[in-house]
């Protein structure tokens, strides 16, 4: 019997914040407040990912995959002051890449995050 597909719907109609399948938690975060510059969106972007993680029965230990997506590379510096000790120890680090992209609404939203972990 094949394992159940779990789903968590976002705010906006046809896509899910977290997908759950075969052990595997699918997740995208941002931050939903919008806050002013890349710090502070991406503190608040890995406290999303951290509940999505954990609505699916994961956590940040259990990252296998991350893409991280910019709206400017040039704030990668200030992104990774933020995710270097969010993400702790080097037996937590997942396979990461960063890419700059046009998120698509105007430069409100300068991080999203994309991720795969394995379930606890």
């Amino acid at each position: 019997m094949p394992s159940p597909i779990q789903r968590w719907p976002a705010p906006v109609a046809g896509r899910s914040l977290t997908v759950t399948h075969g052990g595997l938690v699918y997740a995208v975060a941002y931050d939903p407040d919008a806050a002013q510059g890349i710090a502070a969106q991406t503190t608040n972007a890995l406290a999303f990912l951290d509940a999505r993680l954990a609505e699916a029965g994961s956590d940040k230990s259990r990252l296998l995959q991350v893409t991280i997506y910019l709206q400017d590379m040039t704030m990668k510096p200030q992104m990774d002051a933020v995710w270097t000790p969010w993400i702790g120890p080097a037996a937590h680090w997942p396979q990461r890449a960063c890419m700059g992209a046009d998120i698509g609404d105007g430069g409100t939203t300068l991080i999203e995050i994309v991720a795969i972990a394995a379930q606890a």
